[in-house]
């Protein structure tokens, strides 16, 4: 199975990225930006088949190691591998 996780900071955690990020765009000339929120995707590939099964291993990994589950939000997408 493919996963992707989604990882962002929890609403009301600052985001020094995201706000240097917004700044920058702001400086090239692209107006009209509000807050800017920045986090990062994982992808992995799993040998494992079943859904359910695969789907508590990622959220083990999210909660030990993938994740900061004090200040980050984090969601699971699952498809069969192409």
């Amino acid at each position: 199975m493919r996963a992707r996780i989604h990882v962002k900071l929890k609403p009301g955690v600052l985001d020094p990225q995201g706000k240097a990020i917004g700044n920058a765009l702001k400086g090239l000339g692209y107006a009209g930006i509000g807050e800017v929120r920045q986090g990062k995707l994982i992808e992995l590939d799993l040998a494992e088949s079943d859904p359910v099964r695969a789907r508590d291993q990622l959220q083990a990994m999210c909660e030990e190691l993938l994740a900061n589950p004090v200040i980050e939000d984090y969601t699971i997408e699952l498809a069969p591998s192409s």
